[in-house]
């Protein structure tokens, strides 16, 4: 299977590291260019006791990569996992989901073909319903410009 692991912080480094070394196929991505420099040369960001030993072997078996191309990554892949950050907002606490929000966007924008989309982050209840309509809002835009004058949708496999 090939999963793109959208972050680089506990979540997505340490699950990421962990389906590669079941044999999946995984590209972590993250916008931070220094933090994927890093990891490129075998430095990890974070410390997990056994995490350095994990990224290198697979890093090695060439099951496990980085990168700051989300588009590319996501493009093919059969799994997409939204493990971004989620801060606490300030004033009231919440959660603040914007990188949860914006990550779902980019991937809307970038999926060429089916793929299972996983919200990894911590959310509160309700914000899986939010990513679909994300997802499902951008799948329409693309739907309606594939779409032929007179022909309608269902049937055709789009």
């Amino acid at each position: 299977m090939r999963v793109a692991m959208i972050g680089t912080g506990y979540v997505g480094l340490v699950s990421g590291a962990c389906f590669a070394d079941f044999g999946h196929q995984v590209i972590c991505v993250d916008q931070d260019a220094g933090k994927i420099a890093a990891l490129k040369r075998g430095e990890m960001p974070i410390y997990e006791p056994g995490l350095e030993d994990l990224v290198t072997a697979n890093v090695s078996a060439k099951r496990l990569s980085f990168t700051t191309e989300l588009k590319t990554s996501v493009a093919g892949a059969d799994a997409v996992f939204i493990a971004v950050g989620t801060p606490s907002r300030r004033g009231d606490g919440h959660a603040d989901l914007s990188y949860v929000f914006g990550a779902a966007e980019e991937i809307a924008a970038a999926l060429t073909g089916y793929a299972v989309v996983v919200t990894k982050s911590t959310v509160p209840v309700g914000t899986g319903r939010k990513v679909e309509v994300i997802l499902r809002k951008a799948a329409g835009r693309r739907l309606r410009r594939r779409l032929q004058p007179g022909i309608p949708a269902r049937g055709r496999g789009d």
